[in-house]
């Protein structure tokens, strides 16, 4: 296969007060034509971190500004030879706390929202749907723990490397933390 070449991004996991995901409908590669949370590359030319390109992104794609203390990281995932084009690695962020986004169009695709339900029926990228999803939904804090007040509850952390060179992904949930409830109680 040769050498690929190794890309650094972040995707967002924004929600509304009612819990729907906002999600974009990708008319660029990669994923053309499948919904993903929103996200891009690093800036590797300013040395631009993690958390400031999510924060970057989510201000760019949603047109919001999104404090870094909200973004809380809950899943590391490298993809190997994605697409048979590149190596990935991908650092999944979750913002902490409702946001307010229009639906609406960009050059990048739609943004629209969707209730957690409809996401198994969405098109989305194979990784995503047996790997990715699965893995945010294992390590969130319930809605109604989220939405309460009071100390201490934080979603878990999972991080997984996939590797996609072959007929069938092979994946290995490298780490795993259980959310906490608040209280230090898990």
């Amino acid at each position: 296969m040769g050498e690929l070449p190794y890309k650094i991004a972040c995707l967002c996991d924004l929600r509304d007060a009612s819990g729907r995901v906002l999600l974009l409908r990708r008319l660029k590669a990669p994923n053309l034509g499948l919904c993903s949370p929103i996200g891009g590359k690093l800036d590797m030319g300013s040395g631009e971190s993690p958390a400031q390109c999510a924060q970057r992104e989510i201000h760019e794609e949603a047109g919001i500004l999104v404090p870094i203390e909200r973004l809380q990281l809950i899943g590391l995932i490298s993809e190997q030879a994605y697409e048979g084009r590149g190596h990935w690695l991908l650092y999944y962020y979750r913002v902490i706390g409702a946001v307010e986004v229009e639906p609406r169009d960009m050059r990048e695709g739609r943004l629209e929202w969707f209730d957690a339900s409809q996401i198994e029926s969405l098109p989305l990228p194979e990784t995503d749907r047996k790997i990715i999803w699965p893995l945010v939904h294992s390590v969130e804090c319930p809605a109604e723990v989220t939405s309460a007040t009071g100390p201490g509850p934080r979603h878990g952390f999972f991080a997984v490397h996939i590797d996609c060179r072959g007929p069938e992904m092979v994946w290995t949930v490298e780490q795993r933390v259980e959310p906490t409830l608040g209280g230090g109680a898990r």
